[in-house]
């Protein structure tokens, strides 16, 4: 097997990949802004995906590419997926999935014009669409410290993935044949409303937490201050408040591509449980 380049290295997802490549054994490379402070554990390559040009050390002589795009603009994708193509002979491309949509349906947000131009580009693919990250309830992580969550839409329901079990099929397909094509919809094993998201983090910490609703202009104001981009705000608040009357479906892809259940929400929480406390 070919050297493996991981982009998106040192976050969530990116990092457990090239852990878990590096103890298989494998050859694998990380691409870093900054090699020094990534502290990874196998060859790390400065480079920035927005910038083409930078790219040409970290792709020599590699065959595989686990792609994570860095911004939410496909503008900028058409140059590095060509000088990516260049080298690798297959690419996979951390996308997201699209609600409530069929497994080979295509995203309806900026991830389908960076698909779209990995499969002209004539390398092998495969694509990866989680639904919604575990990781992304750390939002809370303040207001959870001060024992009540104030946030809209308690009842929206979802079935979030552990950034682990997104790795490990990550890792699945790089190291195994048969998913050249393939677009794999990964969610975690249960529907969860948020309220009881904030009660099972509560439950680990070994306190109660409790939800109080907020009205979804104030949301819209602080997420505002946070974010900046009014379109994205309003996206947000959209998908969470369809979720209250349409649950986000539970796919079993992860249980049917690597032979065991995915990780629940709790024992997520169990292993980021540091982060809240």
């Amino acid at each position: 097997m070919g050297k493996i380049l991981v982009t998106g290295a040192t976050g969530n997802v990116g990092r457990h990949v090239v852990t878990r490549l590096a103890k298989a054994g494998l050859e694998v490379r990380a691409l870093a802004r900054d090699p020094v402070r990534a502290q990874l554990p196998v060859e790390t390559v400065r480079g920035d995906l927005t910038d083409p040009e930078s790219l040409e050390p970290a792709l020599d002589g590699v065959e595989s590419v686990f792609l994570l795009w860095p911004t939410t603009s496909a503008e900028s994708a058409a140059r590095t997926i060509t000088a990516i193509a260049k080298h690798a002979r297959r690419v996979v491309y951390l996308s997201a999935d699209a609600e409530d949509a069929a497994d080979d349906e295509e995203p309806s947000y900026f991830h389908h014009g960076v698909e779209r131009r990995i499969r002209h580009s004539g390398v092998g693919w495969t694509f990866l669409r989680p639904g919604g990250f575990a990781a992304n309830t750390l939002m809370w992580a303040a207001q959870i410290r001060q024992g009540v969550v104030r946030w809209p839409f308690g009842r929206a329901a979802r079935a979030l993935i552990h950034e682990k079990d997104i790795a490990a099929v990550a890792v699945h397909v790089l190291t195994s044949a048969g998913h050249n094509g393939a677009t794999y919809a990964l969610t975690g094993p249960e529907q969860l409303t948020q309220a009881e998201q904030v009660r099972i983090i509560g439950e680990v910490l070994g306190r109660e937490v409790r939800w109080e609703e907020l009205p979804v202009e104030q949301a819209r104001e602080q997420l505002l201050a946070a974010w900046g981009d009014p379109s994205f705000v309003d996206l947000a608040l959209q998908g969470w408040e369809r979720f209250v009357t349409r649950p986000e479906r539970v796919t079993g892809t992860v249980e049917r591509l690597l032979g065991r259940p995915a990780l629940t929400f709790r024992q997520w929480a169990e292993d980021r449980a540091a982060d809240f406390s």
